[in-house]
């Protein structure tokens, strides 16, 4: 008998507005999810849709945030990796991230996050600054997860090619405009980064960029597909986005909506987008014995 595989969720988020300011978190339309969500409010609705383990992402510029995010991991079994925060511009990135890996739980550092679609500039990721902190996520065998929107893709695919070596992870699908049910700029600059190699896409984050109270999976799945034609199902992975999910709808039903847009998909298919591929990708079975350089 073969092993089943394991069901990854590769984006989900703990935060607490009681200890941290959240930049992001603005407005009453925020007010369902200005709590605290800690594991144990996650673990009912993985065990309900079978998922056996998470990456949990990076909510803040902040290391100290990831040093919390590092050792709540090694503590909690349903956290198989963390995506963490540095500051890429610094001179010191390179110690940053050492001080990070051989830290007591550096082992769950997978990759590395940073909220570029916040940045004012679209050309951000092309600052020599901001290319000598990818050069070392890439020294140090992490991934490097791209928070963009169809503003900031040029800037992201010129950064790709540039970094041939480097596992790249495109977040959320990089957020189109699902609600408008078209995205021409979206639709115009995503098939140049999918063409590189070196990017896999998570789909994830779409619930809350179509109409939060009514959506349905129809309203998804002309972008899914697209997705899906552009890089294949090796190179995508399902992400809850909770608890930012949860302003649009359950975790169930985020799990439920994507895998009926990704109908008519083989089972083995299915396998590697809900597990396989996020395993391979960051390297969940052996996030360990990195070394610096």
């Amino acid at each position: 008998m073969s092993t089943p595989a394991m069901r990854v969720d590769a984006h989900q988020h703990y935060w607490d507005p009681a200890r941290y300011s959240y930049p992001w978190m603005v407005g009453e339309v925020m007010d369902p999810v200005r709590r605290a969500f800690m594991p144990d409010d996650l673990l009912p609705s993985l065990r309900t849709a079978n998922i056996d383990g998470t990456v949990l992402v990076q909510t803040l510029s902040s290391v100290h945030e990831t040093l919390e995010f590092l050792e709540l991991a090694a503590a909690t079994d349903s956290v198989h990796g963390v995506v963490g925060w540095v500051d890429l511009t610094s001179p010191t990135v390179g110690d940053d991230l050492d001080a990070l890996l051989e830290g007591p739980f550096g082992r769950w550092l997978v990759g590395i996050r940073h909220q570029v679609h916040d940045e004012s500039d679209p050309d951000w990721l092309g600052r020599d600054d901001v290319r000598r902190g990818l050069a070392a996520v890439q020294r140090r065998g992490l991934t490097y997860d791209l928070l963009v929107r169809a503003r900031e893709l040029p800037a992201a695919t010129d950064t790709v090619r540039q970094f041939p070596e480097l596992q790249f992870v495109l977040d959320h699908i990089a957020k189109p405009r699902i609600v408008d049910g078209q995205d021409d700029p979206w639709m115009r600059r995503m098939p140049a980064l999918a063409a590189e190699p070196n990017v896999s896409v998570k789909l994830s984050g779409m619930v809350t960029e179509a109409d939060w109270a009514s959506w349905t999976p129809d309203d998804l799945r002309p972008f899914v597909d697209h997705v899906v034609g552009w890089f294949g199902p090796d190179r995508l992975m399902f992400g809850s986005d909770w608890p930012v999910c949860l302003l649009a709808g359950t975790y169930e039903e985020v799990v439920g909506g994507l895998t009926a847009t990704l109908m008519p998909t083989s089972p083995n298919e299915i396998a590697q987008i809900f597990g396989g591929n996020a395993q391979r990708v960051y390297r969940l079975d052996n996030a360990s014995g990195r070394s610096g350089g």
